[in-house]
């Protein structure tokens, strides 16, 4: 990690070790292979991979960060490497080199209308979301009612997901993600659609679950969010964490890289490698 790092600490003030926190990327990186052609990929694998017919892509190189307690907010220009660091986090993605550690339940909102089914209602996609969670059918259902009076949808709650519009779906999803009682809650940029209200109900949830001790990592471009709401930030850039911390002084170093984009690091694709 370069530039301003701040490593989390104890409540002690001790240095922070790897089973301290419900989140820890050690050394992470993800790469994907990229082929001009179909028929180049059978080739690699005909060939055994003994000559080299892709180009790499590094999405994440040499990530080492940990995430303490509290709203950490993840931040960086566009194709940084935020959502993909997400969704290794959430598991579904896996990375290429390196090792993450987790630590408890943990409940994702990674994109619009992620993991529901657009011909079924949001009550029927509750349940099935639930049970994919690990959650006792009967304890999801138990817990319907109040999903359905939180997401606010009314009569929708029992209509096809298809007929929803984007902010209904953030409210279902955001609903049915803190209603499991995650100790680790993953949110990519899904509040940006919600409107005011919801963004405030929103928050004050996040602020709960801060109290309690959970770990919230929050997307987003919103940098008003970021100072209001979190207590830790991230800064990535071509990949790479480049700042971890006090969210002021990470905040302003990203604005400046956002004033002049000559900071913002373009990642290209590189020469594949054959074993």
């Amino acid at each position: 990690m370069s530039g301003l790092a701040s490593e989390p600490t104890t409540t002690d003030n001790q240095p922070a070790q790897d089973n301290d926190f419900r989140v820890a990327v050690k050394h992470v990186s993800k790469r994907y292979n990229i082929y001009d052609r179909p028929v180049d990929r059978l080739k690699e694998i005909l060939l055994n991979n003994k000559k080299s017919y892709h180009r790499e892509y590094w999405a994440l190189k040499d990530v080492d960060v940990r995430f303490p307690p509290g709203i950490t907010a993840l931040i960086g220009p566009n194709g940084s490497g935020k959502s993909t660091l997400l969704q290794i986090i959430a598991g579904v993605l896996e990375p290429t080199q390196g090792e993450l550690i987790r630590n408890g339940r943990i409940t994702a909102i990674l994109e619009l209308g992620a993991g529901f089914q657009s011909d079924y209602s949001g009550r029927e996609n509750v349940i099935m979301n639930g049970m994919i969670l690990g959650i006792p059918k009967a304890e999801i259902e138990s817990r319907v009612a109040e999903i359905a009076a939180f997401a606010e949808l009314g009569d929708f709650f029992d209509q096809p997901i298809k007929t929803y519009s984007s902010g209904m779906v953030v409210r279902l999803a955001f609903a049915v993600a803190v209603s499991v009682e995650p100790d680790i809650l993953l949110v990519d940029e899904a509040l940006a659609v919600g409107d005011l209200a919801f963004q405030t109900k929103c928050k004050n949830h996040m602020a709960k679950l801060k109290a309690q001790g959970k770990t919230i990592i929050f997307v987003t471009h919103d940098l008003q969010a970021v100072r209001e709401w979190c207590n830790y930030a991230i800064l990535m850039n071509g990949g790479q964490v480049v700042m971890a911390g006090e969210v002021e002084p990470i905040v302003v170093e990203f604005e400046k890289i956002m004033a002049n984009t000559s900071l913002v690091r373009e990642k290209h694709f590189t020469p594949g490698e054959s074993s």
